[in-house]
């Protein structure tokens, strides 16, 4: 468990530094504002990982073992990527830094890719609440190293300097890397490219209910996605200033998404993933309507905090449930393509379904807009019912004769 936190640390760590710390750093520089736009498609790697994910499945490599290999090997690329990144000049130089800045998404949606394979074939059924919860807190703890601290930083040092600091805090990681065990391949591996890349979407769509997986993955959290995408702009329009915004939904909210996502966690060996789903999902979909109580009390920092605590609590007990869900619904022999597959399409309704949301809000109005949200979850949890009585387990021993996959 305490190396699944260390990995979560280390994928959450890279995110940031070509995001917002980077745009601080270009706006800075006196970057045209076009061109700091441009550079979010850097993030590409991310969304389209899965195209690589059969090669890390296939291949291994002649050290560490076939996990610990690539693990090591991208984390050593991703310290030399943020180092690289962090001697670039942006003004001088905007394209060599956008290279850079595309090796570290690279390396980071690589590790990204290795991790997750490597939580799924650690733990147990049983533990991936508990382990996916632990993850989670330690992305959220290493985006906060590089958000927060990284900006302070930049306050007394050149952001040189800074990120050359970030690309340091990438070897406790490798350590980690080093004093953890290798896990287990009872399936064995992929003896082909071909068998890597066909075999993976082969069992996973001759199971039984492969395409309401999917839509459940696609549904469960519309309504937190399009919340979650107007709540700035909600927040300035009620009155609240920047200064409140800061402390309560990103300090204090932090804290509670991380003691969301603990207690989730420990729920979740207690009563399962399916029943965890269930409930976190209903207090997510009650939450979003703690928003609309705020165009009623107004700019109060009390009921602010109130509506924060309970959404970001829920919100981190859902994201854990979910993660743990995504985990359980891989075959161990291709965990790392099926789980980069299953995690880019959870990707989608935070960037389509959020895409259109400021023109509802406009167009509906605050209180009718959350009200909408609240509905969107609906589906999700009415798709949930398919999967009443039934156990990852089930799919895993129908799953058993891959071992003989061509």
């Amino acid at each position: 468990m305490a190396i699944t936190f260390l990995m979560g640390f280390s994928c959450g760590l890279p995110l940031l530094l070509t995001l917002s710390v980077l745009q601080a750093w270009m706006k800075e520089e006196g970057v045209d504002l076009s061109v700091i736009g441009m550079m979010s498609l850097v993030g590409i790697p991310y969304t389209v990982k899965f195209l690589w994910a059969p090669i890390i499945d296939r291949i291994t490599l002649p050290f560490l073992g076939r996990r610990r290999g690539w693990l090591f090997i991208t984390q050593l690329g991703l310290m030399a990527a943020i180092a690289g990144l962090g001697l670039s000049n942006p003004s001088q130089h905007p394209w060599l830094l956008a290279g850079a800045a595309f090796l570290v998404t690279f390396f980071s949606a690589s590790q990204d890719i290795v991790v997750d394979a490597y939580r799924r074939e650690s733990l147990s059924d049983a533990e991936l609440g508990l382990g996916s919860s632990l993850y989670v807190n330690g992305y959220r703890v290493g985006m906060l190293l590089a958000s927060g601290g990284g900006l302070i930083l930049s306050d007394h040092l050149p952001f040189s300097g800074v990120y050359l600091i970030m690309a340091a805090c990438m070897i406790p990681c490798m350590v980690t890397t080093f004093c953890s065990k290798e896990p287990e391949q009872p399936y064995g591996v992929p003896r082909t490219l071909s068998e890597a890349v066909l075999a993976p979407l082969r069992e996973y769509f001759t199971r039984n209910g492969a395409w309401w997986i999917l839509a459940f993955i696609l549904c469960y959290k519309i309504g937190d996605s399009m919340a979650s995408a107007m709540t700035t702009p909600f927040y300035l329009d009620i009155g609240f200033s920047k200064t409140e915004i800061g402390a309560v939904v990103k300090l204090f909210g932090f804290w509670a998404t991380i003691a969301g996502s603990l207690v989730g966690g420990i729920w979740m060996i207690r009563i399962g993933i399916g029943s965890s789903l269930w409930i976190f999902g209903i207090l997510q979909a009650v939450s979003t309507a703690g928003f609309m109580l705020l165009t009623v009390t107004g700019p109060s920092v009390s009921a602010l905090s109130t509506v924060i605590a309970f959404e970001n609590f829920t919100g981190g007990m859902g994201t854990t449930a979910f993660t743990a869900f995504m985990a359980s619904m891989t075959h161990k022999r291709f965990t790392a393509t099926q789980y980069a597959l299953l995690s880019s399409l959870m990707g989608v309704p935070r960037v389509l379904v959020s895409a259109p949301t400021g023109f509802l809000a406009k167009a509906m109005g605050w209180n009718w807009f959350f009200a909408g949200c609240v509905l969107a979850a609906i589906p999700g949890l009415l798709i949930l019912m398919r999967f009443s009585g039934w156990s990852a387990a089930d799919i895993h021993e129908d799953a058993s004769p891959l071992a003989e996959c061509p």
